[in-house]
């Protein structure tokens, strides 16, 4: 009994508490979707053109994907505002269409933009003005123009207010059970909200960054991929994944070898897809690609529940997306 005991013991993970996910990913990770989103309305305020902004926002992108699966606490709204999608009905698409053509006040400025729908705010609504060809002919000191800067300064401001929200949030995470922290009453309860978050961000990668392009055999949908005017829907899964394992090896804070040898796999299906942007849904092969990816991802979250999940005493089977 005692060996028994003693081999599940090793078998398990060390499990570290909350404070090693923010130290080593939540307070450098905001710092640096700041920085990102700084040089984006830097870069829109020297030339607001595409040419000269895409670069900048590919960077505030890839930042913010560094940090997005962490929906709680401050971040639970701001995410909305930083990345609104899926966006079924289109509704950054057509405010930010009826502002150009009635050259909207509200577009003037980061102040009167935070006012407005959260999809057409943020990198979502840039990404419509940058990579969209109905919008993206614009000239310097067009409307459009204008517009772009605001976003881009309104998108920083954002950034700072969240590493603000965050660095105030972070002691309740960091100290549970602290008097007057009726947030975490346990290091066991803070540790099982960062790994809600993580089975969340799994079950995103798997239903909605793969399954909303594939939709159905018969009726795939590959402009319901997130990001997808940029070209940059793989790209997403790809880091979305990387800040997944980040969050999971902080977590863990010691051997998780199925856990590690399941992200692996999944990064060796990523590289079998030929199309970024996943416009290739509608072709079969196209199709397999994401269906083997999306199985590779889900056995992740299997992994995930295995070596991390029972150690915590979170069941297997639960509802990740119901949040903390």
């Amino acid at each position: 009994m005692r060996l028994t005991l003693a081999l599940c013991l090793l078998a398990s993970p060390a499990l570290a508490d909350a404070g090693a996910v923010i130290d080593r990913q939540i307070t450098p990770g905001t710092a640096a979707f700041t920085a990102a989103a700084q040089d984006l309305a830097r870069a829109a305020e020297t030339d607001c053109r595409p040419a000269g902004v895409t670069p900048a926002w590919n960077a505030a992108s890839d930042a913010w994907l560094g940090i997005a699966h962490l929906r709680l606490g401050p971040q639970d709204q701001a995410a909305l505002d930083i990345a609104y999608w899926p966006d079924d009905r289109g509704t950054g698409r057509r405010t930010l269409a009826r502002m150009i053509a009635s050259g909207d006040p509200m577009g003037q400025s980061a102040a009167q933009v935070a006012a407005i729908s959260a999809a057409a705010r943020g990198l979502s609504g840039l990404e419509i003005l940058l990579f969209d060809p109905d919008f993206n002919g614009y000239d310097a000191g067009s409307y459009t123009c204008t517009l772009v800067t605001a976003l881009a300064q309104d998108l920083s401001a954002q950034a700072r207010a969240l590493e603000t929200a965050w660095a105030a949030y972070a002691p309740l995470l960091r100290n549970p059970g602290a008097p007057g922290n009726s947030t975490y009453l346990s290091p066991r309860e803070a540790s099982g909200a960062i790994f809600t978050q993580v089975m969340a961000g799994i079950e995103f990668d798997v239903d909605q960054r793969l399954g909303r392009p594939m939709g159905t055999p018969d009726h795939p949908r590959p402009a319901r991929a997130e990001s997808w005017r940029a070209g940059r829907s793989l790209r997403n899964v790809l880091l979305s994944l990387d800040a997944l394992r980040l969050t999971a090896e902080a977590l863990a804070d010691g051997p998780i070898d199925g856990v590690e040898a399941a992200f692996d796999t999944a990064a060796y299906f990523a590289g079998a897809i030929t199309d970024p942007g996943f416009q290739d849904a509608a072709d079969p092969m196209g199709r397999l690609r994401l269906e083997s990816l999306q199985g590779r991802i889900d056995a992740i979250g299997a992994a995930l529940e295995q070596e991390i999940g029972t150690p915590l005493g979170v069941a297997p089977g639960f509802n990740s997306l119901d949040g903390d």
